[in-house]
């Protein structure tokens, strides 16, 4: 697989695979969302790291949505998605579906038969998001209690839900 992949998805938005110099893209635009915002480094290492099972959308050269993820090593057959960021300008014209259909378009979720997040309760477009994807690829999604809220240092931490979509048929 060559180090970027392109695909168009409007007249002036692409998907790719990020490069290092994406992880600050990724970086601002979190902190415009409602996102965890993690370090600059986190977003860097994982565009550097796990590009392949990244996603940057792009406008005009400029980061408007993006995918963090990894596949498991223990589970070799799960991609585990950390964060879709998008834009608000790019909102309601399904950036964060066509960025999760180009993740596990790639070679590499080749293997991919299950995605999983983690989800809060009160994050509905999140929840909305994965059972789309569930419809859509005419498969089976679980949700399960994962971190509950007392694991989280903060006394305002919230619960975080696994869910578990597939298993997928590559077509």
């Amino acid at each position: 697989m060559s180090s970027t992949t392109v695909t168009p998805v409007l007249e002036a938005l692409s998907l790719e695979q990020p490069s290092k110099e994406d992880g600050q893209g990724m970086y601002n635009l979190a902190k415009k969302t409602s996102l965890d915002l993690n370090s600059a480094y986190k977003y860097i290492m994982m565009a550097e790291y796990f590009s392949e099972t990244c996603v940057v959308a792009r406008e005009n050269n400029e980061v408007v949505g993006f995918i963090t993820g990894f596949i498991q090593p223990e589970h070799p057959d799960t991609v585990f998605v950390w964060q879709v960021g998008v834009d608000s300008s790019q909102r309601g014209k399904g950036v964060a579906y066509k960025m999760l259909d180009e993740l596990l378009s790639r070679d590499a979720a080749k293997d991919v038969k299950y995605l999983e997040a983690t989800i809060t309760k009160d994050n509905v477009a999140s929840q909305s998001l994965f059972k789309k994807l569930a419809k859509t690829e005419d498969t089976s999604f679980e949700v399960r209690e994962t971190f509950p809220a007392d694991v989280f240092p903060e006394e305002d931490g919230k619960a975080e839900y696994t869910y578990r979509i597939g298993p997928f048929w590559k077509k």
